[in-house]
């Protein structure tokens, strides 16, 4: 059986997907944006992108009671590769201990202009 995971301390769903599905102990985050769900809005540049995202990420593991411990792969999407430095230097400052499997891709465009977007999956 499944359980959708929604808060309202992360954006809402752009589309016909939710914040993040809960499964057999597992929590599947769909991609975060980087949009602050208090102004709807996304900040300047790759590093304040990639932080917001996260921020993102932590709200919905919270609401769904897991934690960034918890988390054992992130797939990250850039604008641009040239921006995988900063993006890591942000990333490697949330995952201090432990850090997940990862991926990341450049993408030809990501949604709403963003500059990241970072999906997740959880396991308790």
């Amino acid at each position: 059986m499944k359980k959708i995971i929604a808060t309202p301390e992360a954006p809402a769903a752009v589309g016909p997907y939710s914040q993040a599905v809960e499964a057999a102990g597992t929590l599947y985050i769909s991609g975060q944006l980087p949009i602050d769900p208090a102004t709807k809005t996304m900040p300047e540049g790759i590093r304040a992108q990639t932080e917001q995202s996260l921020k993102n990420i932590a709200a919905i593991l919270e609401a769904a009671g897991y934690s960034k411990n918890d988390v054992v792969k992130s797939t990250v999407l850039l604008k641009d590769i040239a921006d995988f430095g900063a993006m890591n230097e942000v990333y490697a400052g949330f995952y201090t201990e432990n850090p997940p499997a990862r991926v990341a891709y450049q993408v030809a465009a990501l949604p709403m202009g963003a500059l990241v977007e970072i999906e997740t999956v959880a396991v308790k």
